[in-house]
């Protein structure tokens, strides 16, 4: 049954809005210390922090091994992937930290990159490709 495509969008159910919409997604993903997060964690979409008593950084991938995976993917398209905090500890912040490929802004030009030390604490984030291993990380939360 071929999708009708009247005013340039599409339905994907059937448009009862009692309906609960659910989705199936993977167990979160978590990370420890500092570290290289991989393209399989970011896009998990939910990742635990775990820093202990000193501050983490997480490097994000590689944005040409992003394009490896996302084949498909072409400029504009975006993923949100969200990290929480789940330390207590006063000293334990997470800074998502830039690599190769990546634009994160300075001085909060495109959100904060931190997650505070606060257990329970989350920040999401918003990754768009930008070009040919070349992607934009903005805080949305």
């Amino acid at each position: 049954m071929a999708l009708p495509s009247v005013g340039g969008g599409y339905q994907f159910n059937d448009g009862n809005l009692n309906e609960l919409k659910v989705t199936v997604s993977a167990a979160p993903v978590t990370a420890t210390s500092s570290a290289t997060l991989t393209v399989a964690q970011l896009t998990n979409g939910l990742i635990l922090g775990s820093p202990g008593s000193s501050a983490a950084a997480y490097t994000l991938p590689l944005a040409a091994d992003l394009d490896t995976a996302l084949t498909n993917a072409k400029v504009g398209t975006t993923f949100d992937f969200s990290v929480i905090n789940v330390d207590g500890s006063s000293s334990g912040v997470i800074t998502m930290t830039t690599n190769t490929g990546w634009a994160i802004g300075t001085s909060g030009s495109q959100g904060l990159m931190t997650v505070a030390a606060t257990a329970g604490t989350v920040r999401a984030f918003r990754a768009r490709k930008l070009g040919d291993a070349s992607w934009a990380l903005y805080a949305i939360s």
